[in-house]
């Protein structure tokens, strides 16, 4: 198991896999590396579910942090295609955090549900000894859709477009920089454009977007491993192969500087707010546009293709396995 991050296929496979409980005929997608969520069946409808771990970090201030959390709890059901329509969640809370700072929290998660339109269905909410920042709780989200309707993260198709939202490493960059500004030698301007990448890690409503203009074959929110995890995990699930152009992929302001100062690939990086997708041929306009009309950066980085693994410009781009950012996090903030 790696020392920092989310476990390798490996042990998933080896001690997860073999032991998930009652086998049950509703469970339509259960547990998969590189698939953020589940399926079940429930009289022809699907609902999906999907857990994570809920990230508060003060120093982006409460409200921004708040939502950011939210929004990676919500992406993951995001992505299926179905809206996120409930959400159960967990607050575990650290003693120093006053009635207020939560407040403040939670508002801010019921404004932001009531807009994507999410009920808040069952909760629990305490403070423990020993419990610090970030890593305040846990949640699930849940949709209930079609079946048909479902876009798998494993669902590519030989010929299919590839699109990319945003661009790699926009959340790593964007955290970094606003919360170790002083850390980085780089001039106030390019500090500045990271810290803009912050606005760019919501990804639920790019999500609903692009599965509405679709047809979307499969989508893969940009999160640990960065873009090269992403898309070698869609298309070790759909057994094909991935051919990426380079010089395609979108670069936001700041993202290379700061990769470039901390030694990070920002490939490698991960990404909240970026989306890989694959998209049939002919819905690449209807996609592109309903994003593009959202003010999301969007491009066409290449296709799905027989064969195995992924591609750059004819090289073969491997899993990064760990993701930079978390060791740069800890250097940064032990520093």
């Amino acid at each position: 198991m790696s020392d920092l991050g989310k476990i390798d296929r490996r042990f998933f496979e080896r001690r997860i896999a073999p032991n998930l409980g009652a086998d049950r005929d509703d469970v339509a997608l259960g547990p998969s590396h590189g698939v953020d969520f589940g399926v079940l069946d429930i009289d022809g409808r699907a609902l999906v579910t999907a857990t994570d771990p809920l990230s508060i970090l003060p120093d982006l201030g409460l409200e921004r942090a708040a939502r950011f959390a939210l929004d990676l709890v919500l992406a993951d059901v995001a992505v299926s295609g179905v809206p996120p329509s409930h959400l159960s969640i967990c607050f575990t809370l650290p003693e120093t955090m006053s009635d207020d700072e939560f407040a403040t929290v939670w508002e801010t998660i019921h404004a932001e549900c009531a807009d994507l339109g999410v009920a808040v269905a069952t909760g629990h909410t305490a403070r423990y000894s020993g419990q610090s920042y970030p890593w305040v709780g846990a949640a699930t989200a849940m949709g209930v859709g079609d079946r048909a309707d479902v876009v798998r993260p494993d669902g590519a198709r030989e010929g299919d477009r590839l699109l990319l939202t945003t661009g790699p490493a926009v959340e790593s960059v964007g955290l970094l920089s606003t919360l170790f500004p002083d850390e980085l030698e780089l001039p106030d301007d390019a500090i500045a454009d990271a810290q803009e990448r912050l606005e760019e890690v919501y990804a639920v409503r790019d999500a609903l977007a692009a599965a509405a203009a679709g047809p979307v074959t499969a989508m893969h929110d940009v999160t640990e491993g960065g873009l090269a995890g992403a898309l070698n995990e869609m298309a070790a699930g759909a057994d094909a192969r991935f051919a990426v152009d380079r010089a395609s992929v979108p670069m936001r302001p700041g993202v290379a500087e700061v990769c470039d100062s901390l030694e990070i690939d920002p490939w490698a990086a991960t990404s909240c707010g970026s989306l890989a997708i694959a998209v049939d041929p002919d819905g690449v306009d209807a996609v592109r546009g309903a994003l593009e009309a959202r003010g999301t950066v969007v491009a066409d980085i290449g296709r799905v293709e027989s064969g195995e693994g992924v591609v750059v410009d004819g090289e073969r781009l491997e899993h990064p396995r760990v993701d930079p950012s978390w060791d740069a996090y800890a250097e940064l903030a032990g520093g």
